[in-house]
C-alpha cells in the first residue's frame, strides 16, 4: 500500500474548505454590531472597576479607550442610530470630565459626580443597544 500525500492533501482541503463554505453562507452581522458589542464590554469593564479600592487610575484607561470605541462606532453607526450614539458620546465625555475632576479633588462631591456619569454612560449604552437590537 502506497501513501499518495496528494490525496491526503485534498482530502483534508476539502474539509477546511467544506466547513469555512458553510459559514461563508450565514450573513454576516453588521459592523455597527462589532462596535457596539466592544463599547459594551468597556462600560462592562468601567462599571466593574472598584474606584473605592483602586482609586480613579483604574478607570482612566478604560475611559481612555471608550473614547476611541466610541469613534468607530460612530462612524458605523451611520445616521441610522446617531442619537443614541451621540448620546453616549456625551455621557462618556461627561465620565472622562469627572474622572479628572475627582483625580484633582478626591473628595466626596467629585466621586459621586463619577458615580453618577458611570451610570449615565450605562444608560446611554442601554439605549443604543435597544436602539440597534433589531440590527444586531
Amino acid at each position: 500500500m502506497t501513501r499518495n500525500p496528494g490525496l491526503l492533501t485534498a482530502i483534508l482541503a476539502a474539509a477546511v474548505l467544506g466547513t469555512g463554505g458553510c459559514a461563508a453562507s450565514e450573513p454576516e452581522a453588521p459592523a455597527v454590531c462589532e462596535s457596539f458589542a466592544t463599547v459594551q464590554n468597556t462600560v462592562t469593564q468601567i462599571r466593574n472597576t472598584n474606584v473605592s479600592e483602586n482609586g480613579l487610575v483604574a478607570v482612566r484607561p478604560y475611559v481612555a479607550e471608550l473614547l476611541s470605541q466610541l469613534n468607530q462606532l460612530v462612524l458605523d453607526a451611520k445616521a441610522q442610530f446617531q442619537p443614541q450614539a451621540d448620546q453616549l458620546r456625551v455621557s462618556v465625555d461627561q465620565l472622562s470630565a469627572s474622572v479628572e475632576s475627582a483625580s484633582a479633588d478626591p473628595g466626596a462631591a467629585t466621586l459621586a459626580t463619577v458615580r453618577t456619569a458611570v451610570a449615565s454612560v450605562r444608560t446611554s449604552a442601554q439605549a443604543l443597544r435597544d436602539a440597534i437590537g433589531g440590527t444586531c
